[in-house]
């Protein structure tokens, strides 16, 4: 049905609030709601005149924008599918998505992204300036194979090896998932969302724009992660922040530094982190910094972001996900590699779900059963209280001497330490084992040795869980989420590694 689209949204909002400021970005652009509607509108006439029909593919290159937002409205309004990607990956990545979406065009966030700007002059893109502001535009393949019906995004998931997964979404999982995130967060017309994160990816896109479309309220766009920039921008006038926890680290990380114990904001009301195991004292630590309490959550682009999430009072001593979402219905497999004694693989189930892989039937198949049950490839378990636990990813399961290994709970130590911003835990197989490697982020000038954290770690884990390894380094690879990008440490520590 027609007012079961996302732009129905925005049309709610013209008819209700057509005045009221809906974005503001970095290149000082400050949109009404009635704004957005005219730039969407008037960009979408344009696609049109290019060429794209209802079902058409989008390719949009990202970082956040208001022209970005316009570029996604402009094709829901006409029926397209747009392909939000984020600019900041490669060009042979985006040549590989493009050639898997053959989208019909291909847009450019130029004005805010120099990324963005250089694939649109390896694309031989042409300049398309209007009411939406600078972008840039290029002929795609644009073949007929149609998405599945009611597509409302194709989001392309950061994968290790072989083809790009393309998840389609539809506009029933979108306005479920932004429905859920209103509900949880208590979010009104007059919140100011901060949104760092990128709108190429799910949590963005879902959680955070149509979410704040959903209510009303106003978005902050910001194209993408400063850490000096983002803990100033906190401090005016932000009510909302969802981020990774890698920017929670990253952030309180800069404040001390500075002296800080403290954000020192006076109207942020909602904090939340991603899916990680949240050791207590680092929770407490990060709840002392913001002031609110922490909210925890667990999502996957598959399940539209959301499966579980907190709602806990400052102080509370809970360190899971929390409960499943209103609407979304959780099972533990334990029949998996790691699985037993209550712990297994989460399945999932609701409104949130995927319709599937764009052109993969195979791999959909793989997590998506007739039932309607999501594999998520996640290792959990279930409290006592009916809040969910994830102790690890399927693949990522290390076994070492006979033993599981769960690389976040040994992640969840390691950051703990005052003198380490992150960490990652891996395996990597040897003489017919598997040792636990840690690559570790350092805060700047802490001088932390690699005996004084063996000697922290040996007083917290078993003998089997504590990494062999130890690889300091000043950052780790990571996606524009903040997401740390565990396939790649490997290769890019290769020459500090035995």
């Amino acid at each position: 049905m027609a007012e079961d689209r996302v732009d129905h949204l925005l049309a709610a909002q013209v008819a209700e609030r057509p005045d009221a400021l809906a974005l503001e970005d970095a290149t000082g652009a400050a949109w009404s709601w009635s704004d957005l509607d005219v730039s969407a509108r008037a960009l979408g006439a344009e696609l049109r005149a290019q060429g794209v029909m209802p079902k058409d593919r989008v390719l949009i290159m990202i970082e956040n924008c208001a022209a970005a937002v316009a570029a996604l409205f402009a094709c829901w309004q006409i029926g397209a599918v747009p392909v939000p990607v984020n600019a900041r990956q490669s060009g042979r990545e985006i040549d590989r998505i493009a050639a898997h979406a053959a989208p019909r065009v291909l847009l450019f966030t130029t004005e805010v992204s120099p990324d963005a700007t250089t694939h649109a002059a390896r694309c031989d893109a042409a300049p398309l300036h209007g009411v939406w502001g600078q972008l840039a535009i290029a002929q795609g393949s644009g073949d007929d194979v149609p998405c599945a019906p009611d597509t409302a995004v194709v989001l392309y998931t950061t994968g290790t090896t072989g083809a790009p997964k393309g998840v389609m979404l539809s506009h029933a999982n979108l306005r479920f998932g932004a429905a859920t995130s209103v509900t949880f967060r208590g979010m009104t017309s007059r919140d100011l969302i901060y949104g760092v994160l990128p709108i190429t990816h799910v949590f963005g896109l879902c959680s955070i724009l149509v979410a704040a479309v959903h209510v009303g309220c106003t978005l902050r766009l910001i194209p993408r992660f400063d850490v000096s920039a983002v803990f100033e921008g906190l401090r005016r006038g932000i009510t909302l922040f969802s981020g990774v926890p890698q920017m929670h680290a990253l952030l309180m990380a800069h404040a001390a530094a500075q002296g800080l114990e403290q954000l020192g904001s006076d109207t942020l009301r909602f904090v939340s982190s991603g899916a990680a195991p949240l050791d207590p004292a680092w929770k407490r630590k990060a709840e002392a910094f913001y002031g609110v309490a922490l909210q925890n959550g667990y999502g996957m682009t598959e399940s539209t972001a959301g499966i579980a999430v907190t709602h806990n009072a400052l102080g509370d001593p809970d360190i899971s996900v929390g409960p499943a979402l209103p609407g979304v219905e959780l099972r533990i497999d334990e029949d998996v590699p790691g699985g037993g004694d209550g712990t297994g693989e989460v399945l999932a189930r609701g409104g949130h779900v995927m319709t599937g892989y764009f052109r993969n039937p195979e791999a959909t198949a793989a997590v998506l059963n007739a039932e309607g049950w999501l594999r998520t490839g996640d290792l959990g378990r279930m409290d006592d209280q009916g809040r969910l636990h994830i102790v690890g990813r399927c693949k990522e399961l290390i076994i070492h001497g006979g033993f599981n290994v769960y690389p976040p709970e040994v992640e969840a130590v390691l950051s703990d330490h005052p003198g380490v911003v992150q960490a990652a835990v891996i395996g990597r197989a040897r003489a017919g084992d598997e040792e636990v490697l840690a690559f570790v982020q350092i805060v700047p000038g802490a001088g932390v040795q690699e005996a004084e954290l063996r000697a922290y770690v040996a007083e917290r884990l078993v003998g089997y869980k504590r990494p062999s390894t130890y690889v300091f380094a000043d950052s780790l690879p990571a996606a524009p989420t903040g997401k740390i990008l565990k396939h790649k440490l490997i290769a890019v520590f290769a020459d500090r590694l035995d």
